[in-house]
């Protein structure tokens, strides 16, 4: 995606065409600022293995994380600063088209001759570009850099969509492909493997992507780019003759059949390939006819092996066993596999020179490795990016605008950065990367208009919802909220078993010993005995946990993190008139756990608590000029409190 120069803080990122499989969503597409080194490219058995120090090794990674984090930093407040003129960089061509101009061999790491580029720290930052920076010959000129394929089952789809949209990550293309429509073509197969039915739609590519789609990078989801994917994108100017898949040798002993007694894997190519990186020209392929060269293989096969165990791999792998010419081998980093039996570390020397890590184990984070804990840190650091690092135009490339992303930018390029309280002004404007998770349901809507969407830990009677009139009345329904010093606790059933743990002392009205203002108005001894909803006043302070209809007001946006965020939006509602009715049979409990990060800061940083009060008044100020005297009495409870 890009590639900045070091001594502009490189930052990598991935991929230019992605086949996603829904079983094994839990690995993001990845980013990473890795060193690249040169390493040659050989057999799996020629690589030597570190012989490196327990103690000092383990030092030289923790500095390593160190710096990968500093380096994040350093992105950050680079990228929130505005654009400069374009320096040198990495360059990525579209994913379409054999007709781009030919690209540099530097940067391939391959053993033809030809080295990686050196990658230094001078502020000049020389660099020939390893594939065509923007320019592209072809019928239809595509201006994205990236373009993701995702093949996925409906839900998939629904939570990729939001994650892509919410990223507004510029000159990005993302197409789905549903994975209901192809299960057919594959679900005749017997497979043993954990990922499922979706392990083997890679077979049926070739029938699946676009006619005009001649060239893919097929990626597993638990793959980790520690490098610039446009790398790997080079290096399909190194296939030859009839070479049309791309692979690194199999890292593990599976296809030799010597594992354990009695294990037959089936046939392959010496050790084998294994598929979690797989570059397809897939024009050649159609031309190959691949779609019965594969089925065939696996009907014959099939007769003797009765199912898979490693799912399209071991189709892959037999189809090449008949006709090795197919294959271009990739060198071993491009595909640094821990699974279980792995011989990776025989890879590499150093972690600097991995391109691709490949968590291909069902134990995905808890594989053995000595040195899990860099890869863990690496792809935890992934985790944290979201689209504000991503949403400037960062290749220098025409691309199609996005007003919103645009809009977006406009408005923080106009905070002042030297304020203060800075980070919380420009949070409330961000746009965080959302990730959605859901259970499939299947819902029917009801024919009165009254169903109710939980939220969380709320739960409650729909009948409420009729008598209270709801949807013609403006009403804020408090849940009464309860908390617990134990970390384990046998959840009352009923409200009787509620004020049985309450009189025991099991229980407390939430935030009882730090911040009783803030649920006093609820009125719990009222709520005791009542069998009817009731209201009660706002009051300074009150944050209860709420049920309002969809269109109420939202939570004001400058506050984020600790402070402040429930007492507006409480306030707001009290100044727009809601009613505050409490129900009397419904109740909800904090469990205990570890203080936020937000909390931390605001506990133990003065700027920060001086920034919130700052926000505060500025919040209270836009009260009064909304509502007029009307907000008078939060001004003086404010004062009084």
């Amino acid at each position: 995606m890009l590639g900045m120069c070091r001594g502009r803080r490189k930052f990598l990122a991935a991929s230019l065409a992605l086949l996603v499989i829904p079983a094994l969503t839990w690995l993001y597409l990845s980013v990473g600022s890795f060193q690249v080194k040169p390493v040659p490219l050989s057999p799996l058995e020629a690589q030597s293995s570190a012989s490196i120090g327990g103690t000092g090794e383990r030092q030289a990674l923790e500095l390593r994380v160190r710096a990968v984090e500093e380096e994040n930093r350093a992105l950050r407040r680079e990228l929130s600063r505005p654009p400069k003129s374009p320096s040198a960089h990495f360059p990525i061509s579209s994913h379409r088209g054999n007709q781009s101009r030919t690209h540099s061999e530097e940067g391939t790491g391959d053993n033809e001759g030809q080295k990686a580029a050196a990658v230094g720290n001078s502020s000049d930052c020389v660099q020939q570009p390893v594939v065509d920076k923007c320019e592209v010959r072809h019928e239809e000129i595509l201006r994205n850099p990236l373009h993701f394929h995702f093949i996925t089952d409906s839900i998939a789809q629904q939570i990729l969509s939001s994650l892509f949209y919410t990223w507004m990550v510029p000159a990005v293309r993302v197409d789905f492909y549903d994975a209901d429509e192809l299960k057919s073509e594959v679900s005749w197969i017997p497979n043993k493997h954990y990922s499922g039915i979706y392990g083997l739609m890679k077979l049926v590519l070739t029938k699946t992507l676009p006619s005009n789609l001649q060239r893919v990078i097929v990626l597993d989801t638990d793959i980790t780019f520690a490098t610039d994917i446009a790398e790997l994108w080079a290096v399909f100017h190194k296939f030859k003759g009839q070479q049309v898949l791309g692979l690194v040798e199999n890292q593990s002993d599976w296809y030799l059949g010597n594992l354990w007694k009695n294990h037959r894997p089936w046939p392959a190519l010496g050790r084998g390939f294994n598929t979690g990186v797989i570059l397809l020209l897939l024009d050649r392929l159609r031309k190959l006819r691949w779609e019965q060269m594969w089925r065939l293989t696996a009907e014959r096969e099939l007769m003797s092996m009765l199912s898979t165990s490693l799912a399209d791999q071991d189709i892959f792998n037999a189809v090449i066993k008949q006709n090795p010419f197919l294959v271009h081998q990739l060198p071993c980093f491009w595909n640094v596999q821990l699974s279980d039996h792995t011989r990776s570390e025989k890879c590499y020397k150093d972690v600097s020179d991995l391109k691709v890590i490949h968590w291909n184990s069902p134990k995905k984070l808890r594989v053995k490795n000595k040195h899990v804990e860099f890869f863990r840190n690496l792809y935890l650091t992934f985790l944290e990016y979201d689209g504000n690092l991503l949403r400037r135009e960062l290749f220098g490339c025409p691309s199609e605008v996005d007003h919103n992303s645009e809009n977006l930018q406009k408005t923080l390029s106009e905070l002042d950065e030297d304020d203060p309280c800075y980070e919380f002004r420009r949070e409330r404007f961000t746009v965080h990367r959302t990730h959605l998770y859901f259970l499939h349901y299947e819902y029917e809507p009801s024919s009165d208009n009254t169903d109710v969407t939980l939220v969380a830990q709320l739960s409650m009677d729909r009948k409420s919802v009729v008598q209270l009139d709801m949807a013609n009345t403006k009403k804020a329904l408090v849940v009464p909220a309860f908390e617990t010093l134990r970390y384990r606790l046998s959840y009352p059933k009923s409200k009787a078993e509620l004020l049985s743990q309450l009189d025991m002392g099991t229980l407390f009205t939430f935030r009882y010993h730090v911040w009783t203002k803030g649920h006093a108005p609820t009125n719990f001894a009222k709520w005791r005995t009542a069998t009817t909803p009731y209201r009660v006043q706002w009051e300074a302070d009150f944050e209860p946990y709420v049920m309002v209809r969809r269109d109420c007001p939202e939570y004001d946006r400058r506050f984020v993190g600790f402070g402040w965020n429930k007492v507006a939006h409480i306030m707001e509602l009290d100044a727009q008139e809601y009613e505050f009715v409490v129900l009397p049979n419904a109740y909800m409990i904090h469990m205990p756990h570890a203080p936020s990060f937000d909390i931390t800061k605001f506990r133990s940083n003065k700027q920060y608590r001086v920034c919130l009060k700052t926000l505060k008044e500025e919040f209270q100020q836009n009260m009064s000029r909304r509502f007029g005297f009307a907000a008078l009495k939060y001004m003086t409870a404010e004062n009084n409190s």
